[in-house]
């Protein structure tokens, strides 16, 4: 399958090129929601593609709409029950990280649980899990 190379290339390079041999355990929560906020925004902006062409302003418009703290929080509670013990270890440390940044137009809870998703999301990539963080995602984006 296709998705596997993808993959397995991906985990390829960060395990050979970018974090000097350490594993992705050793990363911090706020590295994991770092990488995992550029894959949520990559599913998201495939995911809005996939609704059909359109001007890329409607098309940022729309991203927006589910790439945002308030969104993220909905989203965890969505798929918290399918989250396995180590996802939800990760998302704890994601969530209680300690960040110097202070949300501007979110409730600092939100913002808080956007942060732990993103951690997840980072983790599952990083660890060329791939098909399992579009799955996270695919039960997050069903409305209940």
């Amino acid at each position: 399958m296709e998705n596997t190379k993808i993959n397995k290339s991906m985990e390829k390079i960060f395990k050979e090129e970018y974090n000097n041999g350490q594993g992705v355990r050793e990363l911090s929560a706020l590295a994991l929601a770092y990488i995992g906020d550029a894959v949520f925004e990559m599913l998201v902006r495939t995911r809005v593609l996939s609704w059909g062409n359109a001007p890329v302003n409607v098309l940022h418009k729309k991203a927006r709409a589910i790439v945002n703290a308030k969104a993220q929080s909905k989203m965890y509670f969505r798929i918290e029950e399918y989250l396995n013990d180590d996802e939800k270890a990760v998302f704890r440390r994601g969530r209680n990280a300690k960040s110097h940044t202070i949300p501007k137009n979110a409730d600092v809870i939100d913002y808080k649980h956007a942060t732990g998703l993103e951690a997840v999301f980072g983790h599952l990539y990083l660890s060329g899990k791939m098909d399992r963080a579009i799955e996270l995602f695919d039960k997050g984006m069903e409305r209940k």
